[in-house]
This record gives structure tokens, C-alpha cells and sequence, in this order.
């Protein structure tokens, strides 16, 4: 574990405030235009902490469900190196697009994409990168279809840009249910710990969501999956997707997570905006750890020891 620190640093809390500016915001002219088409952007924000966070310039960082490149941008920025795999040929092209773009933008890292199932990861990736990668940052899908983009018309608005892809291949895993993704997803994170170089991490995003009034919880089933794969939990902290502002908390929702709960409060269910997902960190334990780091390592704590620490000067200002 890392030592408790006794200052407050940003780079250290559990609670990243990583929605400081919007999602459009922290895209613009860092990301190509049809970037904004992935159903499922991760923050440009959240991506760079993790990157800055857990690596140095010079490391190595993958993710193995890459969409539009958000990961791999970020860290040819920071001057770190990226490779990144993308089952669908739509995404890795805008992906490629994206890596150019912030080359010609004067990021010095190298990165590349490589088009594939990434539970096939280590066929795809040459045996050379056995142990060479510092960090992996990524996340799984949240099912078929998401909120996407709306458009205002005479019958009322329309929704689109929201599937990941026209659903007739099933190989994408937002199309298996939670056990089939689950599955899969172990399937990724044990491709992911062979190419970790040892005390490298895993920094995954995720949230639960609702299915026929049920909550799938999500972040449970991806730490099961990570255990499986033989990484260990380290860390659990909160990205969020609100601003704070003079210590409250400013929720940027889509059109249709607003109408949904507004709904449901109507119904009767007291639902709240989404304003954070889950970082689920694992480590993967060098061999020669004694048993007394690695149970010390399953503590879900976040570096600084406090869960209710908000670091707010790391993202800049909204404009």
C-alpha cells in the first residue's frame, strides 16, 4: 500500500473531481469531431488522473476496450506510450484519428491500436509485451444501448448514436447479459495481469445501473472478476461526473437519465441523478510479496486513507 499521507495532494484522494468542466468541454480540440458518436465516452478527466496518478513518463498503458482512444490520448500527452485494442473497426478508426490529432498537437508519446477481441489479448499483443505494461485503465461496457446523443423534432426528440454497434454481432460484449459479460471481462483482466509488469495496476470505471426496477451491480462483479484473474484489490474511489462547486456537488446529467428519474420520482421511486461512477484499482502482487502486503493490499481504501477527501484544482474550471 501506499503510505498515508499526512497533506492533502489530489493526486492522492479517493474522490476524483474529474467533472470540473464538461464532457464537451474536455474534448474540445483535443479529440477529433466524431469522437462524440462512441455511445459510451469515458472522461477525458478521468483517464488523465489515472494515468498522471499510477505512471511515470516513459510507462507503458493499455486498454483493452479502447473505443475512441480517450486512455491512449490521455497518455501521449502525459508523455507516457499506448497501446490500445478495439473489437469494432468503427471505434479503433476514430481512435487512430484521435492518436494523430494529439500527435499533431504536440504529444510526444507513441501509441497505436490494434482491431480484435481483447479476451483474446494476449494472441493480439506481441509476446514481447509480457510484463512491460505499468498501467491498464478501462471500462466495461453498460449493455446494448445508452443514452447517446438527442435531436429535437416535430415528434419529439429522437435519440441516436447510442449502440455500440447495429446489434447483429454478438461477439461485442454489451450484448451478453451480466454473466456472459462478466465472464468475459475475467477473460480480459487475466490478459491484462499477464501483461503487467509486477506492482503495475489495473484502474477500472464502472457503475450499476437499473434493469426492470433491479439493480445489476456491476462494480461487485467486476472486483469478483479481477480476483479471479489473480489481481488484487487495492483501491476503491469515486470519479465523479459532478462539479463541486462551493462544496456541493453540481450533477451534469444526460437528457434521458433526467426524464428517467423524473419519472420514476413521479412513480413514487426515489432514484437520484448519477453523479459518479466506481474506480475499482487492483494490483498485480509481485511474486516475492509476504503474505502480510498482500492482505494489507485487499484493503478497499483509497492512497489517502479517507474516502471524503475532494481534490478540485486537478481538471481546471469550466468554460
Amino acid at each position: 500500500m501506499r503510505p498515508h499521507r499526512t497533506e492533502p495532494d489530489p493526486d492522492g484522494l479517493s474522490v476524483w473531481a474529474t467533472a470540473q468542466r464538461t464532457g464537451p468541454v474536455q474534448r474540445r480540440g483535443r479529440y477529433v469531431p466524431e469522437s462524440v458518436k462512441h455511445p459510451a465516452r469515458m472522461l477525458p478527466a478521468i483517464a488523465a488522473h489515472a494515468v498522471n496518478a499510477y505512471t511515470q513518463p516513459g510507462d507503458l498503458v493499455l486498454d483493452p476496450m479502447c473505443g475512441i482512444g480517450t486512455t491512449l490520448v490521455e497518455a501521449v500527452h502525459s508523455g507516457r506510450d499506448a497501446i490500445g485494442v478495439e473489437y469494432e473497426s468503427r471505434w479503433s478508426d476514430i481512435a487512430d484519428a484521435n492518436i494523430t490529432h494529439a500527435h499533431d498537437h504536440g504529444a510526444t508519446g507513441r501509441a497505436s491500436v490494434i482491431r480484435g477481441d481483447a479476451t483474446r489479448l494476449r494472441s493480439l499483443l506481441p509476446a514481447a509485451l509480457t510484463g512491460q505494461v505499468a498501467l491498464v485503465v478501462t471500462s466495461p461496457p453498460y449493455g446494448p444501448t445508452v443514452h447517446g446523443l438527442v435531436r429535437p423534432g416535430a415528434d419529439g426528440v429522437a435519440k441516436f448514436d447510442n449502440a455500440y454497434n447495429d446489434g447483429t454481432d454478438k461477439g461485442n460484449l454489451a450484448y451478453r447479459d451480466l454473466t456472459g459479460l462478466t465472464h468475459g471481462f475475467e477473460q480480459i483482466l487475466t490478459g491484462c495481469a499477464t501483461l503487467l509488469r509486477p506492482g503495475g495496476t489495473v484502474v477500472v470505471t464502472a457503475r450499476p445501473w437499473r434493469k426492470n426496477s433491479q439493480l445489476v451491480d456491476l462494480p461487485s462483479a467486476v472486483i469478483a472478476a479481477g480476483v479471479r484473474a489473480g489481481l488484487t484489490p487495492t483501491e476503491r474511489c469515486v470519479a465523479l461526473l459532478a462539479a463541486v462547486r462551493d462544496g456541493r456537488l453540481v450533477a451534469r446529467p444526460s437528457f434521458f437519465q433526467l426524464q428517467a428519474v423524473r419519472k420514476a420520482r413521479t412513480a413514487g421511486t426515489p432514484l437520484h441523478l448519477i453523479t459518479h461512477e466506481d474506480v475499482l484499482i487492483f494490483t498485480k502482487v509481485p511474486a516475492s510479496a509476504s503474505s502480510g502486503e498482500a492482505s494489507c493490499a485487499h484493503e478497499p481504501v483509497g492512497p489517502a486513507g479517507s474516502s471524503c477527501q475532494v481534490a478540485t484544482n486537478d481538471v481546471g474550471e469550466e468554460g
